[in-house]
């Protein structure tokens, strides 16, 4: 039983030690951890309720889920081919495409669950000004 946990330990120090190289390596990674934390601030001052906080965390975990296995796919496809070549090149351009949809699909959602909260809280901002 203690071998058992031990090694989810290590398991688990292997996942943030990936998790690490990410952030420290991957530019797109460091956009992507902007939005979240614009995301998180406005989805905190918006009030949004449980089921709208759960759809974001979905949407963001999504992103980043793809962002990790492109890392991931981007980095054995250099191990496997060294050199230029045109299917390694198709797939990192592939894994590319899947964190690109996973984005847009992110700030679909985004907009579809913020935007009116957004623009009905800007109005009572901008409101007093207006007069």
């Amino acid at each position: 039983m203690i071998r058992f946990f031990k090694k989810r330990l290590v398991s688990l120090k292997n996942a943030f030690v990936g998790w690490w190289y990410v952030i420290r390596t991957q530019e797109n990674a460091w956009f992507h951890a902007i939005a979240t934390v614009a995301t998180v601030v406005m989805g905190f001052w918006l009030e949004l309720d449980v089921l709208k906080w759960s759809v974001l965390i979905i949407a963001i975990a999504m992103v980043w889920t793809a962002e990790f296995l492109n890392t991931a796919l981007e980095i054995v496809v250099d191990l496997a081919s060294p050199d230029l070549h045109p299917l390694a090149r198709v797939g990192k351009d592939v894994g590319a495409a899947g964190v690109l949809i996973a984005a847009v699909s992110a700030a679909i959602i985004g907009i579809l669950i913020m935007g009116q909260p957004f623009l009905s809280k800007i109005q009572l901002v901008i409101a007093p000004w207006m007069k």
